[in-house]
């Protein structure tokens, strides 16, 4: 099965582009937008003038956004699993329920 492709338009630095994307619309836009304000905010530092260099150091700050999103979503992860373990034997046996990709006693 293919995913239906949306064509939209995304404005970044005052430039035009026309884009097909997997996603709805708006969340595309709403990405451009994000990244013409990174891309802007670097460029009103006022240490990079040229506007290619400002995306690329504007990708590097998202991509380590991302990084720090991913980093925390595993902590968290491991902070919920860790309250799962500890709290699943205090269950009445019938609420017990195993991890995922664990198989339940007498199964």
């Amino acid at each position: 099965m293919t995913t239906k492709k949306h064509a939209t338009r995304v404005t970044i630095l005052n430039e035009e582009y026309a884009i097909r994307t997997d996603t709805d619309p708006e969340h595309a836009r709403a990405v451009a937008q994000y990244l013409d304000q990174a891309v802007r905010k670097v460029m009103s530092s006022g240490s990079v003038v040229e506007s290619n260099r400002a995306v690329v150091l504007a990708a590097l700050q998202i991509t380590g956004e991302l990084f720090d999103a991913r980093s925390t979503l595993e902590s968290t992860s491991a902070s919920i699993e860790a309250i799962s373990d500890y709290v699943r034997p205090l269950l009445p046996p019938a609420k017990r329920q195993a991890r995922a990709g664990e198989a339940r006693a007498g199964d």
